[in-house]
């Protein structure tokens, strides 16, 4: 389960010069309407207009899970490979054990529906407006997700914490992710 990615299915793009490995996770641009409502939400989240739009977790076998409308789901790694991906390879220190966590807790999170609301809960969140509470478990509920969520809430299931700086589980984009691959 903790084999290097063979170097084929990492897009010559992937901003790393280490092959990824399951349980590193990648951000990713995304095209289309969808990648233009995404752009808006972490604009309206004050992202402002973010380079990467979408985040997945290597699982093993050239396959990433991510959080997609319609469900979380495996999908090939080949799917990104013309895209710039930027990978989370050799930026955050994982065990074996760690990593393998991961790659199972994402495994658990197949077929979690896909959250549109969360990014305009995470935005409510942003400009304090009425109602915060009730949103802060909104946002943390792990049976819907927006693809960052998923990854945070992967590597937070592993005991991995992205985000140290005690935000809302849960309160995370794929700009806040990318920020951190800088």
């Amino acid at each position: 389960m903790d084999d290097a990615v063979t170097p084929s299915a990492v897009p010559a793009t992937a901003e790393t010069t280490r092959s990824p490995r399951p349980g590193d996770f990648a951000v990713v641009r995304i095209t289309g309407g969808v990648g233009r409502l995404i752009r808006i939400g972490q604009w309206l989240n004050g992202d402002g207009y973010a380079d990467y739009e979408h985040a997945f977790i290597l699982v093993g076998d050239d396959m990433v899970i991510e959080a997609q409308p319609g469900g979380a789901r495996k999908t090939p790694l080949a799917t990104y490979q013309d895209r710039p991906i930027r990978w989370s390879s050799e930026r955050f220190p994982l065990t074996n054990n760690q990593r393998a966590a991961i790659v199972s807790a994402a495994h658990r999170y197949l077929g979690v529906p896909y959250s549109f609301l969360d990014y305009l809960a995470l935005a409510t969140h942003r400009f304090r407006l009425p109602g915060n509470g009730l949103l802060k478990g909104f946002v943390a509920d792990s049976r819907h997700q927006i693809c960052s969520q998923l990854v945070d809430q992967c590597y937070r299931d592993a005991g991995v914490s992205l985000f140290p700086n005690h935000r809302w589980p849960g309160y995370v984009t794929p700009a806040e992710l990318a920020r951190l691959l800088k």
